[in-house]
């Protein structure tokens, strides 16, 4: 089964809703690159709950050692890591896609990566290749918005029209360069030529002078996982010299990969 999104979220019977684990999860959601410190009032208006509540979720969590704090401010440990990395050790695609990471990077002399649609974003799983731009290399977990990564659109894509569009309408776009496309219109238009020539190419839209390449992950059934994709600077290459330099790496690692998922 491919990978959920929230938007796939299986139904729960009320009975088995565990309210307190899902308020702790918003506790610990509340930081980010933007609010790495926050008060008990600061992290409960974030997440919808009481200071009270807040601080005694936030005390819960420093007492496991998943955050600290100095008396008044809270902020995450590293031991928040073992949640992610319970992910990544466990989950099956990125095990099975990596050694075909490790073919493209060595193929192209690019960072490759596997990208999966978590909501409004594209997530990183998997990465390859030597860390060459170490100002705009994704990490494993990096969040990106998925309409501005090339991995987004090759999968939105490859969801199909119905999906993508349900997908696009609940969102609200906004620019980051010059270059980024902003209209729903457009970015309607950009999918459907994504899904005539199975594979897609953007440039620009969330950094200048980067463009990326991505092909959907379909199994036998043509239902997508997820996207390989490369990032690149576009330096003096013209988009026709760096399609025929990386896409048919990209192509038969998705073939290959096919059979497999």
């Amino acid at each position: 089964m491919p990978l959920p999104t929230t938007e796939a979220r299986p139904a729960i019977d009320k009975r088995d809703w565990i309210a307190g684990l899902e308020k702790g999860l918003a506790v610990i959601e509340a930081f980010d690159d933007q609010h790495p410190r926050l008060t008990a009032s600061q992290a409960g208006a974030r997440c919808g709950l009481t200071r009270t509540a807040a601080r005694r979720y936030l005390i819960t969590l420093a007492h496991l050692g998943y955050v600290g704090s100095d008396g008044k401010l809270f902020w995450l440990t590293p031991r928040i890591l073992r949640l992610g990395h319970a992910y990544l050790e466990s989950a099956r695609l990125p095990r099975l896609v990596q050694p075909f990471l490790q073919r493209i990077a060595g193929g192209t002399q690019e960072v490759a990566y596997l990208g999966v649609l978590d909501g409004d974003d594209t997530v990183y799983i998997a990465r390859s290749g030597a860390h060459r731009h170490m100002n705009t290399g994704y990490m494993l977990g990096s969040r990106i918005q998925a309409q501005l990564s090339t991995a987004g659109m090759a999968i939105l894509a490859g969801l199909g029209e119905t999906a993508s569009d349900a997908w696009l309408a609940s969102r609200t776009l906004r620019a980051f360069t010059p270059y980024t496309i902003a209209s729903k219109e457009q970015l309607r238009s950009e999918l459907q030529r994504f899904r005539r020539q199975g594979w897609a190419m953007l440039e620009q839209q969330l950094e200048l002078n980067y463009r990326g390449i991505a092909v959907p992950l379909l199994d036998r059934h043509n239902a997508v996982h997820g996207a390989i994709s490369i990032t690149m600077p576009i330096n003096q290459e013209s988009r026709e010299d760096a399609t025929k330099r990386v896409l048919p790496a990209l192509q038969e690692a998705a073939r290959s990969l096919k059979p497999l998922i």
